[in-house]
């Protein structure tokens, strides 16, 4: 019995991504308020749990163009510290230039002020995590490109559920959460091709270790590497480190059959290099 291929999905739009779940919110909360206070902290021990009420805001000065992000961790947070938070700008939302208030925070005196930096903290990283996903997406969009704005593995330790998650915020995909998220062979790997019988052989020794629900690519640094990793079975081919302007000829090189499912899917692949630098060449 033969089935049309499956329709392609449009690119996520901004906001898509579902916060980590609660428990998960919990333990990250804990966690940064242990790092942050270990012991007792006599500044905020005086002021006692008298209820109170602070405000966060956005200072972006004469900039515009970022994106709240991190909400759901800070609110996680401001929660273990025993406060509530009333947010006036929604997730995922254009924070506009100057001063704008972001949210209010009620609670007792000690638990504002414990959770004071922390979730300043988070909400930054995220934003500017979200914010810089939010203008790749721009660009790409606005040279044309329909496909999707991928993240990196390059995370900051101890941030990577955070800023995986930001990058869903600004319309990017957060592409693998770790190390086994997809059966990948990086030039490492190709350089160990020949012990192991030859590049087909290691993609089918892959693709029996980590069974048939999980897809395989494959760096390449050629046109020719990538047909011949196509060849060997690769569902995903990654152009890794090439020119905008070499990547495209390398494109334009793949045969027809890829465009369609269940074909092989291209992945330029820029090294982490800033995307934004020359918006040109994208």
């Amino acid at each position: 019995m033969s089935r049309s291929p499956p329709a392609r999905s449009p690119p996520p739009a901004r906001g898509w991504a579902p916060p980590p779940p609660p428990h998960r919110l919990r333990s990250l909360a804990r966690s940064r308020l242990d790092e942050d206070a270990p012991w007792l902290d006599a500044a905020v021990a005086t002021v006692g749990d008298s209820a109170t009420r602070a405000q966060l805001l956005s200072k972006a000065g004469g900039h515009s163009g970022g994106v709240l992000a991190g909400a759901p961790l800070a609110e996680a947070v401001f929660g273990v510290s025993g406060c509530r938070v009333t947010w006036r700008v929604p997730e995922g939302a254009a924070l506009p230039p100057g001063r704008v208030l972001v949210a209010e925070v009620e609670g007792p005196a000690a638990g504002v002020l414990a959770g004071e930096r922390v979730a300043l903290n988070i909400l930054g990283r995220c934003s500017g995590v979200a914010s810089m996903a939010a203008r790749a997406v721009g660009v790409a969009r606005a040279q044309g490109w329909a496909g999707v704005v991928g993240g990196t593995r390059k995370t900051t330790p101890g941030f990577r559920l955070a800023e995986k998650y930001a990058l869903g915020v600004g319309g990017a995909d957060p592409h693998r959460a770790g190390l086994g998220g997809l059966l990948l062979l990086k030039d490492n790997h190709r350089a160990l091709a020949a012990a192991a019988g030859g590049l087909e052989q290691m993609i089918l020794g892959v693709r029996r270790a980590g069974g048939f629900t999980r897809r395989l690519g494959v760096e390449c640094s050629s046109a020719d590497e990538a047909l011949a990793a196509a060849g060997a079975g690769a569902d995903i081919v990654l152009l890794d480190n090439l020119s905008p302007q070499v990547s495209f000829q390398n494109l334009a090189r793949a045969p027809q059959e890829w465009e369609d499912p269940p074909g092989v899917r291209l992945d330029p692949k820029n090294g982490g290099q800033d995307p934004l630098k020359r918006e040109a060449d994208q």
